[in-house]
């Protein structure tokens, strides 16, 4: 019996990635052999063991054979006489096909990884790639995890992922499963770079069909220098990953404009009422792929108000403070942190305009502390019941209006 660690751990030790998880391969035993050594068993689909002290995955080599349709369409074979080779031969690309013997510390390269991860290149291992379509997803978010070290997608491998999105196999994955490969994604420094590559190899317009449809649609240049829906939104996604915001704030960013896409043709490349227009797709993106309900309420507002925002600084109080309340800023401040976020990312996402001041968070940051100050115990005793609510609101507006003055005061100091 050997024990190689496999994968991730290795690649990302040869690459100096920081890692946490270890994967290991067993080559030569058998399920009976493991359980006697103490090992527990977990896999659900082929035999997966948690070390007895350690806790790390260890899993029996195996053979894979594509039996039916897209990621769980698979046969597998654990016989104790299938080899490291044949084990590293069904993975998805040669970076992750490289193994290091735990005994020895040799590694164990039959499908030249280690010259891929030097010369940067994310390449598929052998044509059994097209079998799993969940491969396309992984591909790009390499891609983006990889990124800032030079990492590009192989012609060949990017071929292979065309014929496997034309071959229609994509249509078989599960939400969960595409929700969950793309939110890891967004976490990467380079999110913006997963999105990129699934438009590359056609499977962009087929999981987020509605933001392929936001390329080649045109903007005003004086607000839009970058003019194309499709390139801002993933600037202003690259905007958010850069200031290192939850995964919650970067898909709002993602999504805040796929309303421009659907703006009448005659209206362009004006986006009147696009922030409305944008409400049905988001709602509709965020059912089918099963986002999380939070992520997707932050999502919704931000797509709706992220105009708002932008104007804050020209608001009237009453209209600040009920962008406030659809905030829910009483219960929730920590949600109109994450809506100023995302429309910061969302004005700095533009070409040249990346560095600008945007005023309007600080502006709303102390808008909301201004209104949580003000509490119904410090109201006059004479105020009761319901007029407790009235006077509250009353108060807030009042407090929002000297805020805008003592702000526009302080903007034209700093102007000159």
């Amino acid at each position: 019996m050997r024990v190689y660690l496999v994968g991730g751990a290795v690649r990302d030790q040869l690459l100096g990635h920081p890692y946490q998880e270890k994967d290991y391969v067993v080559v030569g035993a058998s399920p009976e052999e493991l359980i006697a050594q103490g090992f527990q068993s977990v896999g659900k689909d082929f035999p997966v063991f948690l070390h007895p002290t350690s806790k790390e995955e260890y899993a029996l080599a195996r053979t894979e054979r594509k039996q039916g349709n897209g990621y769980h369409g698979f046969t597998f074979s654990t016989s104790s006489d299938i080899t490291l080779e044949q084990d590293l031969s069904r993975r998805d690309l040669t970076i992750n096909a490289i193994a290091r013997d735990e005994e020895t510390g040799e590694l164990f390269d039959p499908y030249h990884g280690k010259y891929d991860l030097e010369h940067k290149i994310l390449r598929h291992v052998s044509d059994a790639f097209i079998e799993d379509p969940l491969r396309v997803l992984r591909v790009a978010r390499f891609a983006a995890r990889y990124a800032s070290y030079g990492f590009t997608v192989a012609d060949e491998t990017l071929a292979l992922m065309q014929k496997l999105v034309a071959s229609g196999e994509l249509n078989h994955l599960v939400a969960e499963r595409v929700w969950k490969e793309t939110s890891r994604a967004l976490m990467e420094k380079h999110a913006e770079v997963y999105f990129e590559v699934l438009r590359a190899c056609g499977a962009l317009k087929v999981l987020f069909p509605e933001i392929d449809a936001l390329f080649g649609i045109p903007q005003r240049p004086e607000f839009h220098p970058e003019i194309d829906c499709g390139v801002h939104t993933l600037m202003s996604l690259k905007q958010a990953c850069q200031q290192n915001y939850s995964l919650d704030v970067r898909f709002a960013v993602l999504v805040h404009d796929l309303g421009k896409a659907l703006t009448p043709a005659h209206i362009l490349p004006r986006h009147i009422m696009h922030e409305e227009r944008g409400v049905v797709p988001v709602a509709e993106l965020c059912d089918r792929l099963k986002v999380p309900s939070q992520t997707k309420k932050l999502a919704l507002i931000v797509c709706k108000e992220h105009l708002k925002c932008h104007q804050a600084l020209i608001l009237k109080p009453g209209t600040l403070w009920r962008l406030l309340q659809k905030l829910d800023v009483l219960r929730r401040p920590e949600q109109v942190i994450e809506f100023i976020q995302a429309c910061e990312s969302d004005a700095k996402g533009r070409l040249g305009l990346e560095d600008r001041p945007y005023p309007q968070a600080q502006y709303i940051q102390e808008a909301v502390v201004c209104v949580r100050n003000i509490k119904a115990q410090d109201l006059p005793e004479y105020v009761k019941g319901p007029d407790i609510g009235e006077m509250l609101i009353k108060k807030r507006i009042e407090a929002l209006g000297e805020l805008k003055a003592r702000f526009k005061d302080k903007q034209l100091e700093l102007n000159h």
